[in-house]
């Protein structure tokens, strides 16, 4: 017979957790920057998130991924634009309504690059 040990919460440290919220570490409350946070923890924040969580979310500021990501380029597109810290959702809108030169051209080849990417997985699964 096997003795069972009682399970220990499996944490993580807050800056893994919110790069799996997809917030800016800096921009969350300090009660969440200081501790460590369960995956229970992380789904009740996923499934229900609170008021600081859903702002953060909605107004930003963002961390690049995800700056990026509603740019539609990649992070190193936003870093060849120039773009090296994080925006919030107004700054975003304002450069999509802007449209400079730089994001048009990286929007074009982040779209080659997803393209030719997709191409290459279909060409794999027909194989």
């Amino acid at each position: 017979m096997s003795t069972s040990k009682a399970k220990t919460p499996q944490t993580m440290k807050p800056t893994t957790a919110a790069k799996k919220l997809g917030i800016l570490l800096s921009a969350a409350p300090a009660e969440f920057q200081e501790g460590a946070v369960s995956r229970d923890e992380l789904n009740a924040l996923q499934a229900d998130p609170p008021s600081w969580l859903a702002d953060l979310r909605r107004e930003g500021p963002h961390p690049k991924q995800v700056v990026a990501a509603k740019l539609r380029v990649s992070t190193s597109g936003l870093a060849r634009g120039g773009i090296t810290g994080p925006l919030t959702t107004a700054e975003i809108e304002a450069l999509k309504a802007e449209k400079p030169e730089w994001l048009e051209r990286e929007q074009a080849t982040h779209a080659e690059v997803r393209n030719e990417a997709l191409r290459l997985k279909q060409q794999r699964a027909e194989a």
